[in-house]
């Protein structure tokens, strides 16, 4: 998956609109709306001063499968503040959860601000006194369900993993889960391993809450590949006679296309922000997150915005309108993390044991205090 804007937006949108090529249309602007977008336009201005003054430095540690995985982000946040030097740190949300605790625990924390899928950690945070209190820009625009009462952290944006089948299957690609137990994708599926991420665990979880494990005996059957990272299961869809993957966000590379199902489970979340309390730049982490969360961003980025007063996506329905899928039941999931750890071990029993490097630090540079993709230690 190239790491671009483009490609890692089809994780936001679940790859259906860059990969179909069309564009969220922008509803014209009324008075209102404009002069929400100005009023937080200059609160954004008088934090990027803040920020140019305590020395311009921010350095972000998101969840993800690939190097550079976030540059969109980074790039746009850039583009509109220039005086600012910006340095994204891309890991598996797991990965990144341990390494900010031992951070924390050395008081040694070199991240400013963490955008992560492992929605259980914010609380646990909150309570150990880890994070900064901070509502950002358009904090009372964000929907109540995703971001803490007090201001600790939030939701930034929605993520959602679904189908991804390749273009040459046309109108017989499968949609529904039960599609894919059919005897033509036998030695055809790739599907990254769902005791390597627990937003593909969740996944597997409701297939099997819902059709029992005698579905994932028959899906076993099929004969399937297992990868690291769903960035990589996406982009072999359409390669090497691999046909259809679900749990995963689309790949860019035009080989393949997304869909939703219509009656089996899928997942989407509000990929989690928030601002560690001793991070070494908390100017810019708080120009960080507002600019994210302003109306100017969140009206332009693709997918499901965290803001109750941007339209969902052209062609879909709101996050919270879709009866198979709860954007709440994945941090529901992930915060019984004894049940978490027993339906873990009951999958690996079916797909085995993980295979092969961090897709997103395959030369293990990263290390316990990583500033850059590179691996620099601060």
């Amino acid at each position: 998956m190239k790491s671009t804007r483009k490609a890692w937006a089809t994780a936001v949108a679940l790859g259906v609109l860059a990969a179909s090529g069309a564009t969220v249309a922008a509803a014209a602007p009324s008075a209102h709306r404009t002069s929400t977008s100005a009023g937080e336009d200059a609160q954004l201005q008088k934090l990027y001063k803040d920020a140019v003054a305590e020395g311009g430095r921010l350095v972000v540690y998101a969840g993800g499968d690939k190097p550079g995985q976030a540059d969109y982000l980074k790039n746009a946040f850039v583009k509109q503040f220039p005086k600012m030097k910006v340095d994204t740190v891309v890991d598996f949300s797991k990965n990144q959860d341990a390494r900010l605790d031992n951070q924390i625990a050395e008081h040694k924390v070199v991240a400013d601000v963490v955008h992560l899928q492992t929605l259980d950690d914010f609380p646990r945070w909150k309570k150990e006194g880890a994070l900064e209190q901070y509502k950002p820009v358009g904090w009372n625009k964000v929907y109540d369900q995703i971001k803490d009462k007090d201001g600790y952290y939030t939701g930034l944006f929605f993520i959602g993993f679904a189908n991804v089948t390749a273009t040459t299957l046309g109108d017989n690609a499968p949609v529904e889960a039960k599609d894919f137990l059919k005897p033509e994708y036998k030695n055809k599926l790739v599907f990254t391993y769902p005791n390597d991420d627990d937003a593909v665990l969740y996944y597997f979880k409701q297939l099997t809450d819902t059709y029992g494990f005698d579905y994932l005996k028959k899906l076993k059957a099929q004969n399937p590949k297992f990868v690291r990272g769903t960035a990589d299961a996406s982009a072999q869809v359409g390669k090497d006679g691999y046909v259809a993957n679900f749990g995963s966000s689309g790949s860019s590379s035009g080989l393949s296309k997304t869909s939703i199902p219509e009656k089996s489970p899928w997942v989407a979340w509000p990929q989690t922000g928030a601002i560690l309390k001793d991070a070494p730049h908390k100017a810019a982490a708080k120009l960080y997150m507002s600019w994210i969360l302003s109306k100017g961003y969140q009206a332009t980025s693709y997918g499901w915005s965290a803001r109750t007063d941007v339209p969902a996506p052209a062609g879909r329905k709101g996050i919270f309108d879709y009866a198979n899928m709860n954007p709440l039941g994945l941090g529901r999931f992930m915060n019984d993390r004894a049940a978490l750890d027993r339906y873990k071990a009951r999958i690996s029993l079916y797909v085995g044991d993980v295979k092969g490097a961090d897709p997103a630090d395959p030369e293990g540079r990263l290390g316990l205090y990583p500033v850059d993709q590179n691996g620099t230690q601060g």
